[in-house]
């Protein structure tokens, strides 16, 4: 394959070293040739299982898994949907009768064009492979967030191992002392992304990792933990494959993630309190304290480590943790961050400077600090999750990974997963537009825009991160959709991004208020932006891909939902 691929004469294809990963402390800055390597198809010497799909094997309440701690993994039903095989997963295209849209096959060769070797081991899809770019900056890195859709597709393309060989570095990555100037960051941190150095001369390949250290703004990702805990179990669903999931070292690379956003502290919220630019929204956007991104994939990670983790003494301490985190986190959202028509009214009839427990307005939010578009933009029919909460602030923009997610994970009811649907159909040319999917809406502009992103000329209205379109949003929104049962929506939002993606070069993003401008400053040929196509393409064909990134309702975790009734009758 052309581009970034090593692939090394006279060396040999794995790695060697160490049998245990990321025990060895060395800086973030040094390499992986610096260190004693071990070789990744040997690192599990369990051989991969295949089982037919049944009822899923993450579907027990939580109730249940907190009265049977003791029960080991072998309890677990197999991770399958009904009727699918191991051997049974060819392309997608293969499996239809009707003949694949022409960028399909460009997709998948622009997909394999940007895959990265490591020592003659695939590891990772690089963000964008556009030539014709002045300035590489950090797209030619493997982002562990930007590696998901690229991950999926090869799942569903019956092509599992690039995901084994992607977790199993990323775990050695995580285990690497990180270090910000004089300050040291927690074991359990996942790196934002690695970059592979080949040396052509001395035929060695170098990995060198970020931590956040290079990162603008020098945030860490706290997404990454989450994303690598959701992809573990993607591939699980996707392959019948325990053994990696059941590795001492997997093990422990999630309890060390888990060890970091369960830990106790001055927190009174069951959310995680986040610096800006720690997510997807890599910059300053005002996302700072409970954004709804973090807490949807928190939520989602939390659930999937439930069905990983081994019921062995450490196990069952993180897994009782994780029910009671669940509980109220579960909660907590479907009550304070739930936004529909009649919640809209409630708010803005608030009572202020209440006391006390009896409180209903208790995060103390100002009615006056609604802004004036909600009131237009709320549907009779319709609901999402705010984007942020905190004491005296509602962030009441909408942002699209947050709330796909929420409906993926079922952090969202079933009738909140409808209401979000809802109101994308109802406002499809303010969310949708001519290209999907908005990363977040509205736009903040003006003098707003300067005091929130600091004058961030990448991010002015309707561009980048604040209003942008992102293609790569499409995957979610149409897995959101299949779940909802809403699958006509998926298939108009296709339509859209087919009518000029592949024309256009698999931008990065679009700009403007209907997403019809590619962005100012898009990358063309962006991975995840041809894989976030395939995943839709796939799923769409093939519903039953949807089990490896959903997960259905724990009704145990239900809870009743009062109105307010906070205002002067």
């Amino acid at each position: 394959m052309d581009g970034v691929k090593v692939n090394l004469d006279g060396m040999r294809g794995g790695i060697e070293g160490p049998k245990e990963v990321g025990l060895k402390n060395v800086s973030s800055h040094c390499s992986i040739s610096e260190m004693d390597d071990y070789d990744l198809s040997k690192l599990l010497d369990k051989p991969r299982l295949n089982i037919k799909r049944e009822k899923s094997f993450d579907e027990r309440s939580l109730s249940e898994l907190s009265i049977g701690l003791a029960r080991g993994l072998e309890n677990y039903e197999s991770a399958y949907s009904p009727g699918r095989s191991v051997l049974d997963t060819p392309a997608s295209s293969a499996r239809n009768s009707f003949e694949p849209h022409p960028m399909v096959a460009d997709a998948w060769e622009a997909l394999r064009r940007s895959l990265v070797h490591f020592r003659g081991q695939p590891v990772g899809t690089i963000a964008a492979y556009d030539h014709a770019s002045e300035e590489v900056l950090n797209y030619d890195q493997v982002f562990v967030r930007d590696f998901v859709p690229s991950a999926l597709a090869f799942l569903m393309n019956g092509e599992p191992d690039i995901v084994k060989n992607f977790l199993l570095k990323t775990l050695q990555l995580q285990g690497w002392e990180k270090r910000i100037d004089r300050f040291k960051l927690g074991e359990g941190v996942m790196p934002a992304s690695f970059k592979v150095l080949h040396d052509p001369v001395r035929k060695t390949d170098t990995i060198i990792a970020d931590f956040g250290e290079t990162a603008i703004g020098r945030v860490a990702p706290v997404d990454s933990g989450f994303w690598w805990i959701i992809l573990l179990r993607a591939y699980t669903k996707s392959t019948g494959d325990l053994s990696l999931a059941e590795n001492p070292e997997c093990q422990k690379g999630m309890r060390l993630i888990l060890s970091l956003c369960l830990s106790e502290g001055f927190d009174t919220f069951p959310t995680l309190l986040c610096a800006d630019g720690c997510s997807m929204i890599d910059r300053r956007m005002g996302i700072y304290g409970y954004p709804i991104e973090i807490q949807a994939l928190f939520f989602m990670a939390l659930r999937s480590a439930l069905v990983l983790l081994k019921h062995d003494t450490e196990g069952k301490e993180f897994i009782e943790r994780i029910v009671k985190r669940l509980h109220a986190l579960s909660y907590h959202m479907r009550s304070y961050f739930w936004l529909d028509f009649q919640q809209l009214n409630d708010i803005y009839r608030y009572k202020t400077e209440e006391y006390s427990h009896t409180a209903v307005n208790k995060f103390n939010v100002i009615p006056d600090s609604i802004p004036e578009w909600v009131f237009d933009f709320m549907p009779t029919r319709g609901g999402y999750f705010i984007g942020n909460v905190s004491p005296a602030r509602m962030d009441f923009r909408w942002f699209a990974l947050g709330n796909c997610i929420a409906i993926l994970s079922s952090l969202a009811t079933p009738e909140q997963s409808s209401a979000i649907m809802d109101l994308i159909e109802e406002r499809w040319e303010e969310l949708v537009g001519e290209m999907p999917l908005k990363i977040c809406y509205p736009a903040i502009e003006s003098h707003e825009w300067q005091i929130v992103t600091g004058c961030d000329p990448k991010n002015t209205r309707w561009s980048y991160h604040n209003g942008g379109s992102w293609p790569v949003l499409l995957w979610m929104v149409t897995a959101a959709c299949i779940k909802t049962g809403r699958p006509q929506i998926a298939r108009r939002a296709i339509d859209l991004a087919e009518s000029r993606l592949l024309k256009d070069g698999w931008p990065e993003y679009y700009d403007g208020k209907l997403g019809r401008y590619i962005g100012k400053q898009a990358r063309k040929h962006q991975t995840w932006s041809i894989a976030g196509y395939l995943v839709a393409k796939m799923m769409l064909e093939d519903p039953s891909h949807l089990g490896m990134i959903s997960l259905e309702e724990d009704k145990q975790m239900k809870p009743v939902i009062k109105r307010s009734s906070s205002w002067t009758c």
